[in-house]
């Protein structure tokens, strides 16, 4: 296991069993590759982004293709599901092309794709140029963490693992805010269109300076194709099932039990190619490590609360307080501002404090913040859900910088790149799975809290009979239609009460998730001050 003892490194950062000569290389930061892995950083950017940023646009594109309310949201699941297949295939893809060849594919591709989602005619069109430019991004954003812990020297992770860290959380929270602003100002075509120029100087950056590693095209013939269908229908059906299962009342709906059946022989398939192949598609010995695993489920609860939030506080500022896509978007800017200006704090914290007491506050702060949300008001608006807003931002840069040190710091070089993949998809996955869940205890509770309300709504209730008569005479206006007019707006009222009570109950189990996972914590070794590296490990 990795650890301090384990022959990873002495406090000064330089290997205890390196030669006097690898002494400079870990005091001096290579500005070519630095220069170069900001441009892939670029395109992690833009492969992130582009998850969120079509979400507060969804009805112009709908309009401007003439798709209908069913087909819309493919928008969305197409590429996730693609890029969730892509994720833990990119480590044994990145061993066999090298990083060069597969990060310039990848935002070649990706840029490619980008130009035909903004050019689509039809709403067919769409999903397949989406469909390929997931599949195709999703390579560059384990490409990144894998090469932040093989080319850089663990005495400058302090620099590098908050950029990583800022753009895995920043890149979704401003999504759909510069997608509302592009949307307006322009058109929706440019949500896509704005990739163009970026995926081109990403594209040529990594064709011309990437030189991290060798190609090993010999993996090409011993590429397992059994293994690579059982990931993709595993992985490609699970993402299915958990966006569409809770509005399909997920096993009431055939589609979604048969799905899972698949997902589950999928499974089953990846899983015995994975420990019976000679050269699986995603390896798993990662995870005998203690701090990678602990390391992976910390990355799933994050992925949990980072687009839980994301989806939660829309879902309160357009259904309570009627607030369009650009007014959510300058709301929850306020979250984007918090990282930014954290995460050089976080960097110099994680180069001095044990990572776990970094991860704890963090933690805790999440827990705080979604627990000052449990006093929500229907009147609460941009100064009330300021201060959790700021909270939250700090806490994802306390928690993102170290979790993918103490996950792959430790690790051994060869072992990175899959191990990447892996922690990635454990992101993103959470994200899945908090949102499903999010879907489910939402709509669910929302009608236990609206029955109650409901019941105590009736004649002998005073405050309700006198809400009553005045919206009746407020309606007066309207004949023999104001009564109607005046239940109607009741039950509205009811309605916007019960979902106000709905989202309070997930922050409470919000509150007792990060409040769990900060106990977990005390199952992780203590990894070496300053993270990883491309030398740490066993």
């Amino acid at each position: 296991m990795a650890g301090p003892t384990s022959g990873a490194a002495t406090a000064g950062g330089v290997p205890s069993a390196a030669p006097p000569v690898a002494m400079p290389a870990e005091e001096h930061l290579d500005m070519r590759k630095l220069v170069t892995f900001l441009l892939m950083v670029l395109g992690m950017f833009m492969a992130i982004l582009d998850i969120q940023i079509v979400s507060a646009s969804l009805p112009e594109i709908q309009a401007g293709l003439g798709a209908s309310s069913d087909e819309i949201p493919w928008i969305q699941t197409s590429y996730l599901i693609a890029e969730v297949i892509m994720i833990p295939l990119s480590g044994y893809l990145s061993r066999m092309l090298s990083t060069r060849w597969l990060f310039t594919i990848s935002a070649g591709g990706f840029t490619v794709m980008s130009v035909l989602c903004g050019l689509s005619n039809s709403m067919g069109e769409m999903i397949l140029w989406r469909t390929l430019q997931g599949f195709l991004g999703g390579a560059m954003i384990p490409m990144v963490f894998a090469s932040a812990y093989t080319i850089f020297p663990r005495s400058k992770m302090h620099i590098v693992s908050p950029l990583i860290g800022l753009v895995a959380t920043l890149a979704p929270t401003i999504g759909p805010t510069l997608g509302g602003y592009l949307t307006e100002f322009l058109s929706w075509h440019w949500l896509f269109f704005i990739n163009v120029v970026p995926g081109i100087v990403v594209t040529l950056a990594a064709f011309f300076l990437i030189d991290f590693d060798k190609p090993d095209l010999s993996l090409l013939s011993r590429f397992d194709w059994w293994g690579f269908l059982g990931l993709a229908v595993f992985l490609g059906t699970m993402e299915y099932v958990l966006e569409e299962g809770a509005a399909d009342d997920w096993f009431a709906e055939p589609t979604i039990v048969m799905m899972t059946a698949i997902m589950t022989l999928g499974g089953f398939l990846f899983f015995w190619r994975a420990f019976t192949a000679e050269e699986p598609i995603v390896r798993l010995d990662a995870f005998t490590d203690r701090n990678f695993a602990m390391g992976s489920i910390f990355s799933f609860g994050l992925g949990i609360g980072l687009y839980g939030m994301i989806y939660i506080f829309p879902v309160y500022l357009s259904g309570v307080r009627g607030h369009n896509s650009l007014q959510i978007g300058e709301t929850m800017m306020v979250t984007g501002v918090a990282m930014f200006l954290t995460a050089p704090i976080a960097g110099r914290l994680v180069q001095s404090v044990d990572l776990r007491l970094v991860m704890g506050v963090g933690f805790a702060l999440f827990a705080l913040s979604a627990w000052m949300m449990t006093g929500l008001t229907d009147d609460w608006d941009y100064w009330e859900i300021f201060l959790p807003q700021v909270l939250r931002g700090i806490s994802l840069m306390l928690c993102m910088v170290p979790v993918s040190n103490i996950a792959l710091g430790m690790l051994p070089p060869e072992q990175v790149k899959n191990a990447s993949g892996l922690f990635n998809l454990t992101r993103n996955l959470g994200g899945a799975v908090g949102l499903a869940l999010i879907n489910t205890i939402l709509s669910n509770r929302e009608d236990v809290h609206f029955a109650r309300l409901a019941e105590s709504v009736n004649g002998a209730n005073d405050s309700a009979a006198g809400a009553l008569a005045t919206l009746t005479q407020a309606f007066a206006g309207l004949g023999d239609a104001a009564e109607s007019a005046a239940y109607a707006t009741l039950a509205r009222m009811v309605s916007v009460q019960a979902m106000v009570m709905s989202l309070i109950d997930l922050f409470v189990l919000l509150t007792g998730l990060f409040l769990g996972l900060a106990f977990l914590l005390f199952f992780v070794q203590r990894p070496a001050i300053g993270g990883g590296g491309g030398g740490g490990g066993h």
